[in-house]
């Protein structure tokens, strides 16, 4: 009897399919309203007129796929949700096992990205001796600093991407259990991956201290921009785990798009460059990575709030989480035909 209720209480707390496509709805219309009533006079119009009919279409694709696909849509986040406890003890599991048996361990995981900062630094700052770099607010910071807070959030996203990928061909004896929930692996991996973030943060935060840029409020965006760039790796990851399993060649198209995408993501140069160039300044802003690499920037050294980037906070959730529904219905979709493959 007191399961029968236990049961009845869960089933009143679960939201019921019209009343959730209502509420993504809602939030569409009120963010689609923000975007069309949101004026910047100093902005070119036909530019803020496109970027508003790029924002809304993205929104009505979203309502379309999210009220078409809810039930296949909704049950990932659900069952990570509720397999949180196994996700994070074979996340941790996953970490230690990546550097078993080196003498090292994991530190091998933070050599790679130093080494090549320093390249980097050494190349730009010292050979071609470009000691300082100018940002969008006007703001002059050391070349190194630039650099450094453009590559942490780059390398998160190009460790987290593979491994994701990856994530079903390596859990393949994982996928073939019936009872176990296969909607988790690919978020395994980027919680794996998130422990080495941590410590680049860090790392950032210390080169920033070192040239007088102290921790305040602003520096805490980077929980939030972390958390943007973890979710768009997630929607990415469900997409390209499923149809890694069917045609392996993806892997390697992903590592040379990782290799172009880092040219194409103002982590080397400033997007200020582009400033006589507004139709390719709007194309590489397309780009989401933009947005997160600008905005490691703004909590290190520009002071900017991530709301004042409407256009840009709106671009970029809009077309995450349309990527989410799409990663979703391409997971379930080929779900089925996991195990038969692996």
């Amino acid at each position: 009897m007191q399961e029968v209720r236990q049961e009845t209480k869960k089933n009143k707390r679960r939201i019921s399919k019209p009343v959730g496509i209502a509420l993504f709805y809602m939030v569409c219309a009120a963010t689609a309203a923000m975007v069309i009533l949101h004026n910047n006079p100093l902005a070119d119009k036909p530019t803020e007129d496109l970027k508003k009919i790029c924002a809304c279409a993205l929104l009505l694709l979203a309502c379309t796929i999210f009220g078409i696909y809810y039930d296949r849509i909704f049950i990932i986040p659900k069952e990570l949700f509720q397999n949180r406890e196994l996700i994070w003890k074979l996340a941790k599991n996953d970490f230690k096992k990546r550097y078993a048996g080196s003498y090292l361990g994991f530190l091998w995981a933070l050599v790679q990205p130093v080494v090549t900062v320093v390249m980097y630094w050494i190349v730009f700052d010292v050979v071609f001796d470009t000691r300082s770099q100018m940002v969008a607010s006007g703001v002059e910071v050391p070349y190194v600093l630039f650099l450094t807070a453009g590559l942490v959030p780059w390398f998160y996203f190009s460790e987290g991407i593979t491994n994701g990928t990856n994530a079903l061909l390596e859990y393949s004896y994982l996928v073939k259990k019936v009872v176990f929930k296969i909607s988790i692996l690919p978020i395994i991996k980027l919680v794996a991956a998130t422990f080495i973030h941590a410590f680049f943060v860090g790392v950032l935060l210390i080169i920033a201290m070192m040239y007088g840029y102290m921790p305040n409020l602003y520096t805490l965006q980077i929980f939030y921009y972390s958390f943007c760039l973890f979710v768009l790796m997630l929607a990415m990851s469900y997409c390209t785990c499923a149809i890694v399993v069917f045609f392996r060649d993806l892997a390697q198209i992903i590592n040379i798009g990782l290799q172009v995408g880092m040219w194409a993501t103002p982590i080397l140069w400033n997007i200020g460059m582009l400033e006589n160039y507004p139709k390719l300044r709007v194309l590489f802003k397309l780009n989401p990575l933009t947005y997160i690499v600008n905005g490691y920037r703004s909590a290190i050294y520009e002071e900017s709030w991530f709301f004042e980037h409407f256009y840009s906070s709106t671009y970029f959730w809009i077309f995450t989480v349309t990527l989410f529904c799409v990663g979703s219905l391409i997971f379930k979709r080929l779900k089925v035909h996991f195990a038969d493959v692996l």
